[in-house]
């Protein structure tokens, strides 16, 4: 079973969320064009009339100023600490390739750490598989979520690694309407 259902997008598409299972929340990652604040709140004021959360990536400013629920940092964000937040029910979420960042996260004081990729992907061949996943995940106590090239196909091997949820975009994207967070 699982809690949370994460889906990646990189501007605003009211349609397109709307096509969604409303359980799924969205991380909303824009690293090419500057911030549009318009769309900014519209993004956040549409989830908040669906009660769907949202994230917001890399800016702890903006997810404060715009009201979002959380922030996500990525692997690639090694530097930042987001420790101490004086919002209330704010939740902070990274991602990880390997142990190293796992504990980078654990230190920027992330409630649940994205693991990725547990499966190959048409951009990366090099992934964990499930056995690395579970070892890797052995190091947290914290919520993990499966990222990275889960499908139709694998998402049943996601019962093995007894994860809080998982991530994506395509997958997601394609059976969005039919994908709850029930059991599968």
């Amino acid at each position: 079973m699982f809690k949370s259902i994460y889906y990646y997008i990189d501007k605003f598409n009211r349609d397109e969320i709307y096509k969604l299972n409303k359980s799924i929340n969205i991380i909303y990652r824009n690293y090419s064009t500057k911030f549009n604040t318009i769309e900014i709140l519209e993004l956040v004021n549409f989830c908040k009339k669906q009660r769907r959360k949202v994230y917001i990536s890399n800016n702890l400013k903006l997810a404060l100023k715009f009201n979002f629920d959380g922030v996500y940092i990525p692997a690639f964000n090694r530097a930042l600490s987001y420790k101490n937040i004086p919002k209330k029910k704010f939740e902070i979420i990274g991602s990880a390739h390997n142990v190293k960042e796992v504990i980078n996260k654990e230190y920027q004081g992330c409630n649940k750490i994205f693991l990725s990729p547990i499966f190959k992907t048409k951009k990366n061949t090099n992934y964990l598989g499930v056995t690395k996943f579970n070892i890797i995940k052995l190091i947290t106590k914290k919520n993990v979520i499966a990222l990275g090239g889960i499908n139709e196909r694998n998402i049943k091997y996601l019962k093995m690694c007894n994860v809080k949820g998982f991530a994506g975009i395509s997958w997601i994207k394609k059976n969005g309407p039919s994908i709850n967070t029930g059991p599968f």
